[in-house]
């Protein structure tokens, strides 16, 4: 979740939590139509023909509600479950196989699976997993191995035969001798060796420290990630240097000095797996704050050319010096609540922990502009504060447009933003990206998420050749 400055809490829906105004509008609204339904019944059914009528209108009700649920639930007209690789339900998974389902099928010469299955540690157990792969005429690309003591977790990258469906996978696997079997539709990427990954994502956390919550999400795959600050309670002091191993959640020392969980409800890590995300912390700590020294140039309508880069807790100064050339209505807009309390969230907003920060610079030097891409657990958010003079000029367009193209590099399927409805600059922003657009409003608060399509993203980003100390 995120908290702006009046408090409004976005919950994970991207809708704001609703208040108790609407709780009581909503309460009224059923005592009024019960004392509708009240005086009706009783004019109704005191009449010479009233228990009649009430039947004949309930029958009348419930004949089109009952064909209407019939209907709905024909296999004709069912909505379809398309294969989003998304994980099974826990009881599916402790349940061993189940019945096929119309999604399992997977049409095409042939189809990417990641599969991974616990087998006992004991000659010959691995050979007839992989003779029963075989039978299918199923094709083991790579193979991970977790040992497990008595039992040992191999991790594959499969390619199968295009009808060969996901439950007769599972099924030959659990004859074999798999237990706890779990499948997901892979893609090309993941056809790159675990070392070559591992050492790619060890790369990109030592040019920049932003980097370590999608490296480690990454390493892991689908997780939630969290960073709580050293003064929160149950903070670093409960956490020991060497991280602790709970089933799905690991815990690991920040580097900052507060503390990272890492949650996989669906699957269990694994101690090679703790190892190798304790190891991508370790380097991000060794390393320090740093932030990637590449800059780009926005040019606006004008002509003049300006300069994008990369900031951090470094700018904190000149941040909040532009804030306080910021009018207190660009403030409100921006924190939505007391502009008072706006450069208490800055250095937050500029740590390199939580985010990516761009800045815009004029050739003097001087701040004018901010855009934040926030990671909000499974979420990203996208905030953006232009000085007043600067403002309708291309900046907020430019600044979002190279946040979106962040986020879509760093595997982001959407991003969204937390505004106002009369700021018409934000919204016209976020048209101006050329994305689909869902819109939520409540109370004046406006959520606008937009789904990011790699091919419609617009460019531009600044380079990221060199680390800055």
């Amino acid at each position: 979740m995120t908290r702006d400055l009046s408090g409004v809490t976005r919950a994970r829906n991207g809708r704001p939590v609703h208040h108790w105004r609407r709780d009581a509008v909503e309460l009224a609204a059923l005592f009024t139509a019960v004392a509708v339904a009240d005086v009706v019944a009783n004019l109704v059914g005191h009449g010479p023909d009233g228990p009649v009528t009430l039947a004949v209108s309930a029958a009348a009700l419930l004949g089109p509600a009952a064909f209407h649920l019939w209907w709905s639930r024909r296999p004709g007209h069912a909505p379809p479950t398309s294969d989003t690789g998304a994980r099974p339900p826990s009881s599916e998974r402790q349940a061993g196989p189940s019945a096929p389902s119309p999604a399992d099928g997977v049409t095409g010469a042939s189809a990417l699976w990641r599969m991974r299955t616990t087998v006992r540690d004991a000659p010959g157990a691995l050979a007839s997993l992989c003779a029963a792969l075989a039978a299918h005429e199923v094709d083991i690309l790579s193979l991970q191995t977790h040992p497990l003591g008595t039992h040992t977790v191999d991790e594959f990258l499969l390619r199968a035969p295009g009808d060969l469906s996901c439950a007769d996978l599972t099924r030959a696997v659990s004859r074999a001798g798999g237990a706890d079997t779990w499948i997901e539709r892979a893609d090309a990427h993941d056809l790159v060796d675990a070392p070559t990954r591992v050492l790619g994502l060890a790369t990109r956390t030592a040019l920049d420290a932003a980097e370590l919550p999608l490296a480690l999400r990454q390493l892991l795959g689908r997780c939630t990630i969290r960073s709580l600050p050293a003064r929160t309670h149950g903070g670093a002091e409960q956490v020991p240097a060497e991280g602790v191993l709970e089933e799905t959640v690991l815990r690991l020392r920040a580097p900052e000095g507060g503390v990272i969980t890492v949650e996989r409800p669906y699957l269990p890590f694994t101690p090679t797996e703790f190892a190798r995300a304790r190891a991508l912390v370790e380097l991000d700590t060794r390393l320090g704050p740093r932030v990637p020294l590449g800059q780009d140039v926005l040019t606006l309508p004008e002509g003049r050319d300006i300069t994008v880069r990369r900031a951090d807790t470094s700018d904190l100064e000149a941040a909040k010096a532009m804030q306080e050339r910021c009018s207190p209505h660009t403030l409100s807009m921006r924190y939505h609540g007391p502009v008072g309390d706006a450069d208490r969230y800055l250095n937050h907003l500029l740590s390199p922990r939580f985010g990516r920060t761009l800045a815009v610079q004029t050739a003097s030097g001087r701040i004018v502009g901010l855009g934040h891409l926030l990671w909000d657990g499974d979420e990203t958010e996208v905030a953006l504060l232009v000085e007043d003079q600067w403002q309708r000029r291309g900046i907020g367009g430019g600044l979002l447009g190279r946040l979106v193209a962040m986020a879509a590099e760093a595997g982001c399927e959407s991003v969204y933003a937390v505004t106002q409805a009369s700021n018409t600059g934000m919204i016209a922003a976020m048209r101006g990206l050329g994305l689909p657009l869902d819109y939520q409003v409540e109370e004046g608060t406006l959520v606008i998420t937009a789904r990011l399509d790699p091919s419609l993203v617009p460019t531009g980003t600044p380079t990221t050749d060199a680390p800055r100390p």
